[in-house]
């Protein structure tokens, strides 16, 4: 609740006027029974047309007036509504951006999109339904009863008695349901997860032939989010019926006394049908109450949800290096006696690394796969934090930077190769912000891009479809390269992005980043040994520890895993006869 109060601290006039204009769209509704009552005994019974006609144009002017107020009243709640909603969605967003890696992996892709879209659109309804109707509705119940008590005190004790049944039975319900519903949500989330990973990973379930067991998985978690959904329905369901069987029995009730009263002579047949006309007035607010109940249950769910979000924050502290300047004699990356370990493993990724890497130079990573050499590389961009050890970058603890300085510093290439929708100068602006078509061209050169960019039709005003998928695999790793290359970074982590590329084109793209102007220092990650033969120092990691370090010759003579990774690659005679 305090997370959508500081969201609606925007639009207090918004909040102050819906309410407003709701409760006088009420008044002039609660004078409509008065009139009608007026009209049976004076009009009615006295055949005075006059007086008739004139109390019509009092209900159409009522009706009008009322009309106007709810307009306006729908204009101020829906303005807070939709403001209150867009700030949460962009705070959230802005928020999700400040999370580490490990964040990310805890709470999941899925339930993170659930929240984004249906939770805050849930609270958006219900900020909206409550700006109109938390407040109109109470005062019409009361202002009912009280209306009827300055008819007849007598007949009014019905619904002295009918209104606390109500309640009860409106309030028990929000109670059993609110947290049946933030079941329903996570349900949602799960849904949406396997959706997502049927659609991402088509191609391989198809290759597979697993398309039946997967509808069968997504058939059954849905049931179950069905049954759910109805289970809690059946509950919020029984709110409609038992409120009119309540108002229902109060209304016979009510008609029984009003007509003895009548008898009596202590009511008029116009009173009788004020009186009704107050409960029915009741049955109609009661049942739009009955429904906000359900849509505030839900969004108070909603808002729970995404409050958990913003509880979580970032394990990464930001530091306050802003600059620091490369030294000849100084490593431009340094380990010391680094270990990671990530949340809720039982064991290390990586352990005991030490190395440093000078300006300049090309480090290769190289070992079996799940051997940690991932992790050990995107310590370096502080995606990871180490939990031992230090990560030095010019000489400054990557802990005690600033991150925007210390990510500026350095390019990485994921594994996985992702563009973005949009054209490929858009695509190349993700490195480096309004950097010029000359720059862009620069970049494209050195990542092998420039001949199939040239091909295409517009060159860099050529748009990419999401993920890339109009281009080949070695098109968008080659992309992927030429977006880390454009910002001139002083470290380059190629995190095995190559391997799309044949051999060929790896080589010339190796030989092209050895040459650029800035001589960065080059982190290659990669399966392939061919790929690092030429590297100033190779790391060789096996399950987690180094295995080996050196020279390619140093490690054929000194490190049996390098030699067997080698030689699994090449023709023994090669490696007794030198290099292929």
């Amino acid at each position: 609740m305090k997370m959508i109060m500081r969201f609606l601290k925007d639009y207090k006039k918004e909040c102050v006027l819906a309410p407003l204009f709701k409760m006088l769209e009420a008044i002039f509704e609660l004078f409509v029974p008065l009139v009608v009552s007026s009209v049976i005994d004076k009009g009615i019974v006295n055949a005075d047309k006059g007086y008739i006609m004139q109390m019509c144009f009092m209900l159409i002017l009522l009706a009008i007036i009322g009309l106007v107020c709810a307009i306006t009243a729908q204009y101020f709640s829906a303005k807070a509504a939709v403001g209150a909603a867009t700030g949460m969605r962009h705070s959230l967003f802005a928020h999700i951006q400040t999370f580490s890696f490990t964040e990310m992996d805890t709470l999941g892709t899925s339930t993170l999109v659930t929240r984004m879209t249906s939770d805050i659109n849930q609270v958006q309804n219900g900020i909206n339904m409550v700006l109109r109707l938390f407040l109109r509705s109470p005062f019409i119940v009361f202002g009912a009863m009280i209306m009827a008590f300055t008819i007849d005190v007598k007949a009014a004790l019905v619904f002295v008695a009918a209104i606390p049944v109500l309640a009860l039975i409106v309030f028990g319900i929000m109670l059993a349901t609110r947290p049946m519903y933030k079941n329903v949500q996570s349900g949602l989330d799960k849904i949406l997860g396997i959706t997502r990973e049927n659609l991402t990973g088509v191609r391989v379930i198809r290759a597979f032939n697993k398309e039946q067991d997967e509808v069968k998985r997504f058939k059954n978690d849905n049931e179950s989010l069905n049954r759910l959904q109805k289970f809690v329905g059946k509950i919020s369901g029984l709110m409609n019926p038992l409120t009119y069987v309540v108002v229902n029995v109060s209304i016979i009730a009510l008609i029984w006394i009003g007509g003895v009263r009548v008898n009596a002579g202590a009511l008029t047949q116009g009173q009788v049908v004020a009186l009704y006309n107050y409960m029915s007035q009741i049955l109609v607010e009661l049942i739009k109450l009955a429904n906000l109940i359900i849509t505030i249950t839900k969004a108070l769910a909603c808002a729970g949800r995404i409050e958990s979000v913003f509880e979580v924050t970032s394990g990464m502290a930001d530091g306050s290096v802003k600059e620091a300047a490369a030294r000849e004699e100084q490593p431009c990356v340094e380990f010391k006696n680094v270990s990671l370990t990530y949340s809720g493993s039982g064991a290390p990724s990586v352990e005991g690394i030490n190395f440093k890497a000078m300006k300049g130079q090309t480090i290769g990573v190289i070992g079996g796969t799940g051997s940690g050499k991932s992790s050990l590389v995107n310590l370096i961009p502080r995606l990871y934090d180490a939990t031992q050890g230090e990560v030095l970058v010019d000489g400054v603890n990557v802990k005690d930077y600033d991150i925007e300085t210390l990510r500026n510093k350095v390019g990485i290439v994921m594994q996985k190769a992702v563009l973005f929708k949009g054209t490929i100068r858009e695509n190349m602006w993700m490195g480096k912000k309004g950097a010029t078509d000359e720059q862009i061209d620069e970049a494209l050169e050195i990542s092998q891009s420039k001949e199939f960019v040239d091909s295409k039709q517009g060159r860099l005003d050529y748009v990419i479809e999401q993920g890339g998928k109009n281009l080949s695999g070695g098109q968008r790793q080659r992309l992927t390269i030429a977006r880390a290359i454009v910002r001139k970074p002083d470290v380059l982590i190629l995190d095995d992005s190559a391997s799309a590329l044949d051999f060929a084109t790896d080589a010339a793209l190796r030989k092209a980043i050895r040459g650029m102007n800035n001589s960065p220092t080059v982190f290659i990650v990669s399966q392939r040994a061919a790929s690092l033969m030429y590297a100033d120092l190779i790391i060789v990691l096996d399950d987690g520890q180094v295995a080996g370090m050196g020279t390619h010759d140093e490690l054929l003579a000194n490190c049996e895993v390098y030699k067997e990774i080698y030689e699994s690659q090449f023709k023994k005679a090669d490696s007794e006869g030198g290099v292929a």
